[in-house]
């Protein structure tokens, strides 16, 4: 599939993962290429963002959305120019909203579901916990998918790193309720026969935590333990979906060091554990004519000679400037283009180190201003859609 664009890709799957450093650009990607999967395609698409920075929400012109998806208003397309074939959505995670369905889903009786959902710690642990966000990501992914709603789901993922958890979850969530720690935790309060040897672990933990604390744990955990078959089989689908043809990673970044070693490693993880990489999107890439070595020969040429050009002919008068100033300002533009002619290669290097893993490379310049609007996130995705 070498030398495809983006948009090929993105058409022949199902769901499309957008990764990258913080910072760098992922949440817009993510949108544009919904956005303009809707527009040049008929069906249904569907992004939702799991980075807690609720900045998609203006992007598409929605306000106070979360969990439940929510159609993005034709009218909003209005300002674009553009008429859309298909039907952009949007959803943002609400991960306390996605455990209380998980639960209401896997709970074996109403009383477990009941006391799971007043339990102290689940509250706490369901709002608050970093991993349980990574897993119920996952889990709010997957029901979605298996909806058969939308043609197309983009998703858009926490940082680099937090992403690898992102995808590892559901297999580690599973893991978790099989562990020899959490039997550990447990044991006293399924039986009141504790072993000597244990025995010290407990008088510790008690001693630190609580008596109370040490309660709400077991009771969360015997509780959760009911639906442990429900968990392993649905992570087990989740880690199917993800390996799934149908399933697509597009890694997000741009040439600054710390967020191309970022890419270079997520590159190496989605490599070694055998998941599609389709696409690497290079955001703020400087323009190729940087690259043009007689430019750059004629901009050394220009600081050396910038006294001499400045006080050339009639060109200071025509200016209404004295030619000490134009001096100034000719060598100053020729020194920055020489040091973005530095950068640019630089940045062809890393380039040329990272074209070789993904199907598709797409570059996009930087642009003057911020995406704030549907508008801009169809001129990023024009960017990147063909090439």
């Amino acid at each position: 599939m070498a030398g495809t664009g983006l948009e090929e890709l993105v058409s022949s799957k199902e769901i499309v993962i957008a990764c990258g450093s913080g910072g760098v650009g992922k949440t817009t990607t993510a949108a544009a290429i919904a956005a303009m999967s809707a527009v040049r395609h008929r069906g249904k698409v569907l992004v939702v963002t799991v980075d807690p920075a609720r900045r998609l929400a203006g992007a598409l012109g929605l306000q106070g959305f979360g969990n439940d998806v929510k159609q993005v208003d034709a009218a909003a397309f209005a300002g674009t120019g553009v008429k859309p074939r298909g039907e952009l959505w949007a959803a943002m995670l609400d991960t306390k909203q996605s455990w209380d369905d998980l639960v209401r889903r896997h709970a074996p009786d109403p009383d477990t579901e009941q006391r799971i959902l007043s339990n102290p710690l689940y509250q706490n642990i369901s709002g608050k916990f970093v991993q349980s966000h990574d897993y119920i990501a996952m889990e709010r992914l997957y029901e979605i998918h298996s909806s058969g709603d939308f043609d197309l789901i983009v998703v858009d993922t926490p940082p680099t790193r937090n992403a690898i958890d992102f995808i590892e979850a559901p297999r580690r969530m599973a893991e978790f309720f099989s562990s020899k720690l959490l039997r550990l935790l447990i044991a006293p309060y399924r039986s009141r026969m504790v072993n000597l040897a244990s025995k010290p672990f407990y008088q510790v933990a008690d001693r630190v935590l609580g008596s109370q604390f040490l309660e709400d744990i077991a009771e969360f955990f015997i509780l959760f333990q009911t639906m442990y078959d429900g968990f392993v089989e649905r992570a087990t689908a989740v880690e199917r979906l993800l390996r799934d043809q149908r399933t697509t990673f597009v890694v997000v970044s741009t040439l600054e060091g710390a967020p191309v070693r970022e890419a270079e490693f997520f590159i190496e993880v989605l490599t070694t554990k055998r998941f599609h990489l389709g696409a690497l999107v290079l955001n703020k890439v400087l323009p190729d004519y940087l690259l043009d070595e007689g430019a750059e020969e004629r901009a050394a040429r220009l600081c050396d000679e910038a006294p001499a050009v400045a006080r050339a002919g009639d060109l200071a008068v025509s200016l209404a400037t004295e030619a000490d100033q134009l001096e100034r300002v000719l060598a100053e533009v020729a020194a920055n283009f020489r040091n973005f002619a530095r950068v640019a290669r630089r940045e062809a290097g890393l380039k040329r180190d990272l074209r070789s893993s993904p199907e598709v490379v797409a570059m996009v310049p930087e642009f003057e201003g911020d995406i704030h609007d549907l508008a801009g996130l169809l001129r990023l995705g024009e960017r990147i859609w063909g090439q």
